[in-house]
């Protein structure tokens, strides 16, 4: 039996569904920094195979194609993910780099009508996207094997919901998607965001070395730790710039630095956070009592809270306590992923937030946008639910290596570069985490040429923000044209 004929065998006799394999195209056209443009969306599911040639899973995915281009040969494609784990891929999609984004105020705060609207900073004008939802996300699916049975939890563990294993399946899916799409010979990027961060890390060494495709660059939107520690005194040090930036936009630090501009506090404070706070954190119970209150005051003044509250923590402020505290007087919380954003909890005492004021107020305007979108702008007509977030739990956690194998990556590829990107009120990945972990990747200096760091004004996403959207998609465009070598530059040191 044919593959084509047993998906379809599949489909019938198991009542599957989801779409195994299977894409539609419309074209559209937009403007995009005041020029206009065409372009198709083609929006489907192409399997992932398991060693026998079976469909185990299918992934949805949307891919914009500019057209009109000359040398499609030589065009840029980047391929996107977003986190969680168990995130779908609609973040970045509907809200950052695609033709189209959520009808959003200049804040990212929701509007209603909810919808979109044309994204005139998009990327598209120089790099085609293909936006991809990993297994159970979005409307990707496990699927039942030729004995009609779904696998087992452990079994779909195994293959899907870790560390190692997601990697392994998706470099194996974008290597189809490329040879099927005609892309192997384009300069070709990942992306990804909060957990995505883990995942193209990894991807990017996995590509080259199992797939032996090999890319231009990796974007880091809002990175993890990427498995690169970062514990004990160094955590608890690393919070601090974050805690000055939520103060200041709260204007909860004192009247000489609310007085300053946010980046020249954050300098002063970085400055402080490794010249004195770590080497003090370091001391444990073992610092004098003069240093550490000394240190308490300085953490006070630049975190907004109080010395008292300092030393009670013991020098160690908890993000989820911060959240809590800083505006406590006031009755309110401030968000996780992005501390501009209000709550209100029950009581104002506690150590933590009753919930998460951003993710409440963006799951307002992202999921009636998605489904409209999808269905009613790009065809897809389908009973299944839209998994904003999909079940993928027990996820193993262990052996990443990802910040290790970026590297490696880059070591063995010249052409390889890597941005980071990361808003300053994120106090989930704090923008000094991403800093650090840039410090840390290559401790030899040698490939620090090739990392780079971009600040926005805003959260974890970073781009719900007017100013920052377009910033931040003009710093992709920019870190895509410099990473593309001259023709006839060999790859070489």
């Amino acid at each position: 039996m044919s593959i084509s004929a047993h998906i379809h065998a599949m489909s019938s006799e198991y009542d599957v569904k989801s779409k195994i394999d299977e894409s539609t195209t419309n074209e559209f056209s937009t403007r995009i920094n005041g020029s206009k443009l065409s372009y198709t969306a083609t929006i489907g599911n192409q399997p992932v195979w398991n060693e026998n040639g079976e469909p185990t899973a299918t992934l949805f995915y949307t891919y914009y194609k500019r057209t009109g281009v000359k040398n499609s040969e030589t065009r840029p494609l980047i391929i996107s993910f977003n986190g969680g784990p168990g995130s779908a891929s609609v973040w970045m999609h509907m809200a950052y780099t695609g033709p189209k984004i959520l009808n959003v105020d200049d804040e990212g705060y929701p509007l209603q009508p909810y919808g979109t609207k044309s994204n005139p900073y998009s990327i598209l004008d120089v790099a085609d996207i293909v936006y991809v939802n990993p297994v159970n996300t979005g409307y990707s699916r496990v699927l039942p094997n030729k004995e009609g049975k779904m696998p087992s939890k452990p079994e779909q563990k195994e293959m899907f919901f870790g560390v190692n294993a997601d990697i392994t399946y998706l470099a194996d899916w974008i290597s189809t998607f490329v040879t099927r799409n005609n892309r192997w010979r384009s300069p070709k990027y990942l992306i990804g965001e909060s957990y995505g961060t883990t995942r193209v890390a990894g991807l990017a060494h996995e590509l080259q070395n199992s797939q032996w495709m090999y890319l231009n660059g990796v974007i880091l939107v809002s990175p993890t730790d990427m498995g690169m520690k970062r514990d004990g005194p160094v955590k608890a040090a690393n919070r601090l710039p974050y805690f000055a930036a939520a103060a200041w936009y709260h204007n909860k630090l004192s009247d000489d630095l609310q007085s300053r501009d946010l980046i020249d506090v954050l300098n002063e404070v970085e400055s402080f956070t490794i010249g004195q706070y770590l080497p003090a954190l370091a001391q444990g119970g073992f610092i004098s009592n003069e240093l550490k209150a000394n240190i308490a005051a300085k953490v006070a003044t630049y975190s907004g809270l109080t010395k008292e509250v300092v030393l009670q923590n013991n020098l160690d402020i908890s993000t989820s306590y911060f959240w809590k505290a800083l505006l406590r007087n006031e009755g309110q919380t401030v968000g996780r992923l992005d501390s501009r954003y209000l709550g209100i909890d029950e009581k104002e005492s506690g150590t933590r937030p009753d919930y998460n004021a951003e993710l409440t107020s963006w799951l307002h305007s992202f999921t009636p946008a998605i489904n409209y979108y999808l269905r009613e702008e790009l065809g897809y007509i389908t009973d299944l639910k839209y998994n904003m977030f999909g079940n993928v739990y027990p996820w193993d956690r262990s052996n990443n290596t990802t910040g290790k194998d970026l590297r490696l990556a880059m070591a063995q590829n010249p052409y390889l570069n890597v941005m980071i990107q990361a808003g300053y009120y994120d106090g989930a990945t704090n923008y000094f985490d991403a800093k650090y972990s840039m410090w840390q990747l290559d401790q030899s200096g040698k490939m620090k040429d090739r990392l780079s760091f971009k600040g926005y004004r805003s959260g974890h996403m970073m781009y719900l923000r007017k100013e920052d959207l377009k910033q931040s998609n003009q710093d992709i465009r920019e870190f895509i044209k410099n990473t593309i070598p001259n023709s006839n530059t060999p790859a070489k040191y």
